[in-house]
């Protein structure tokens, strides 16, 4: 079977998205658009999720699923590939037909499964970075979260500083400059990857390089956290944006999972019980908001959206100050949390 005749299959599936899911990940069950299994192998579980709508091809497409827990992700000829412990393609080709009621063809056996982790770099790799950098204290990382209004906060231990952090471009040679490494963990708290955030030194802004920000490590399912696991926290994308909502609500313990795709793949701690969605005003924070929401409710969990005014809540930080934050805030938090989370000022950088 050539490549073409393959992706062709992958789609015939795709449209038959959940009856394939009912069929070879049986111990699974449908959440809104998504069916939610253990792992490709059919494990009880909720950690791997398979979209069973979307568009034909890219993002969110039907047919395509991610292991939060471990970041593999493919489509459905590699579910059942795993689900039956096929191991030549032919049999997962002729399987696949037996299915869907095809005929048969002679079927090329040099398909490429895209079940694969994600190529992100060492977990071992960014523990040595941020082992080898310092808090953040009375550094030029403080600076830079001061011009960008972010002040006086709550336990920021995620966040550190090395003052001359490799950049390696991919035409030219390796700059260093001075950056903010966040530290990504898994809900055990051990370490699995890094941010790195290049910062101009003069601390007015980010380094004059074309990727400013790069991560390192396993990232899905993980995030940047800010205080422990408790049965209220908020979730964001970047992490200006969630250490302006801590600014405004210091008592919340909140996850920054780094992009929007990470965002709706977040693992949920087993404290959880509701969880404020700070979405970013733009279609891929959009989409993050409504899987994230589908996955939450699945698992039981009340999920709430925090939308901001502007592009995302940094900018309405800058753009507005905190007190007009705070406001916006107390209208979008159900009415108990207001009690418990907005107290009034803010505890130091620790």
């Amino acid at each position: 079977m050539a490549r073409r005749d393959a992706s062709q299959l992958a789609h015939r599936l795709a449209r038959e998205a959940e009856a394939v899911c009912r069929q070879y990940l049986s111990n699974g069950r449908r959440a809104g658009r998504y069916w939610i299994v253990g792992d490709v192998h059919n494990t009880r579980g909720r950690s791997m999720y398979v979209q069973l709508s979307g568009p034909e091809r890219g993002p969110g497409a039907a047919g395509k699923w991610t292991d939060a827990a471990t970041g593999e992700h493919g489509d459905l000829l590699d579910v059942i590939r795993e689900s039956l412990g096929l191991i030549d393609f032919r049999d997962v080709a002729d399987e696949a037909r037996r299915f869907l009621s095809l005929p048969r063809p002679e079927p090329d056996p040099q398909h490429k499964s895209s079940a694969s982790p994600v190529p992100i770099g060492s977990p071992e790799a960014a523990r040595r970075l941020i082992a080898a950098s310092q808090p953040i204290r009375g550094t030029l990382v403080e600076t830079y979260l001061r011009h960008r209004c972010l002040g006086d906060l709550c336990d920021v231990r995620a966040l550190r500083y090395h003052p001359r952090c490799y950049h390696r471009r991919e035409h030219g040679p390796t700059q260093v400059w001075p950056a903010m490494i966040a530290s990504v963990t898994d809900l055990g708290g051990l370490i699995t990857g890094a941010h790195r955030t290049w910062l101009d030194p003069s601390g007015i802004g980010k380094a004059p390089v074309e990727t400013q920000r790069k991560a390192m490590g396993l990232l899905l399912g993980h995030a940047v956290r800010f205080g422990p696991s408790i049965d209220v926290m908020a979730a964001g994308e970047g992490i200006e944006t969630v250490l302006s909502l801590r600014m405004a609500l210091p008592g919340m313990s909140m996850m920054a999972a780094l992009s929007a795709a990470h965002l709706s793949a977040i693992l949920f701690p087993d404290t959880l019980r509701r969880l404020y969605i700070a979405r970013d005003a733009d279609a891929a924070g959009d989409m993050a908001l409504m899987a994230l929401t589908e996955r939450a409710e699945a698992a039981g969990i009340e999920a709430l959206a925090l939308s901001p005014r502007m592009g995302d809540f940094n900018e309405d930080l800058r753009a507005f100050g905190l007190g007009a934050l705070r406001a916006a805030l107390r209208i979008q938090l159900a009415p108990q949390d207001v009690v418990r989370f907005m107290r009034q000022g803010t505890a130091r950088i620790e």
